[in-house]
């Protein structure tokens, strides 16, 4: 932040506008499709609880996501202010230690929606608003390290949600074992997506000494690894599906990885330039994998 700014250029509360960039509604997707799929796989029909589901919709996506957000730029706010100054904290537009405070109150106000949400729910909540904390914030910061920071994000924004979302319509109970085994694996693919994002600030990395995976090992290396993190969950819901007499959705996955997979070998050919081709398009895909073992699982979960 500038501190340097005559007090009359500062405002002293936030703007709505700037409290809404600053919980980026763009980043809620992932984590509210990831929700939906838990409400497909739960097999229980929305219409009968419509209500619980959009207050688990707003739980995924506008409060424990937007949570972390907050949380993430205001410990981010001395970098931002050099690689992105005109962001909401280090402009400016929300002053003083306001970005702290949203931060904290919509920690607060996640988990009391959860608790109304049934036990299971809230207890998953809470766990993801425990990695968006130990995700950014200090002594902990799990961002500082590819492998760690990766894998709290992709547990947090696509397991964890998967099993909320089913979690809610089974009325707060644990989901059975099906449905959580494809929440974890997802979430372990989701890891490799997120690697993706990290090839284009290689070089601001290496300066403020974040060791994402592309640091660690290098351009190469950090491309085989995310592509085997997203290919290799998946080909084990491939085997599951069918172990679990569900060849049909077992075939449609595999023609959904066989996609990425193409994907990647060119992807592989040049990372850096093509990392985000991959992130856009291949996740895509990705996402439509995880629906389809959602409504394979539809009768299993009852």
């Amino acid at each position: 932040m500038n501190d340097s700014a005559p007090p009359s250029a500062v405002a002293r509360y936030p703007a709505p506008a700037a409290v809404l960039e600053l919980l980026k509604p763009i980043t809620w997707f992932p984590p509210m499709w990831a929700f939906a799929c838990g409400v497909v796989s739960s097999g229980v029909v929305i219409a009968e609880h419509w209500l619980v589901f959009l207050a688990g919709v707003i739980l995924a996506g506008p409060m424990v996501c937007a949570t972390s957000q907050a949380v993430n730029d205001w410990f981010d706010r001395h970098v931002d202010a050099i690689n992105e100054p005109n962001r909401p904290i280090p402009s400016g537009r929300i002053p003083g230690r306001w970005g702290l405070y949203i931060a904290i109150v919509w920690t607060i106000l996640s988990g009391l929606l959860a608790a109304t949400l049934g036990t299971w729910v809230f207890w998953s909540a809470m766990l993801g608003l425990a990695l968006a904390w130990a995700y950014s914030a200090p002594p902990v910061r799990l961002k500082g390290n590819g492998w760690w920071g990766n894998l709290a994000c992709g547990m947090s924004y696509e397991s964890l949600a998967w099993i909320t979302g089913a979690a809610v319509m089974l009325s707060g109970a644990l989901p059975n074992w099906h449905v959580l085994a494809l929440a974890g694996l997802y979430g372990l693919g989701a890891h490799g997506i997120l690697t993706l994002n990290d090839f284009k600030a290689i070089e601001g990395d290496q300066q403020m000494g974040v060791r994402s995976l592309p640091v660690q090992l290098g351009v190469q290396g950090a491309a085989w690894a995310a592509c085997l993190f997203m290919a290799l969950p998946q080909f084990v819901v491939v085997g599951l599906l069918v172990g679990w007499g569900r060849p049909l959705h077992a075939a449609a996955v595999a023609v959904v990885v066989a996609i990425q997979v193409g994907m990647m070998v060119r992807f592989l050919r040049d990372p850096i330039g093509r990392a985000l081709w991959l992130s856009a398009i291949g996740v895509s895909i990705y996402v439509t994998g995880m629906m389809i073992s959602a409504f394979a699982v539809r009768t299993l979960a009852l």
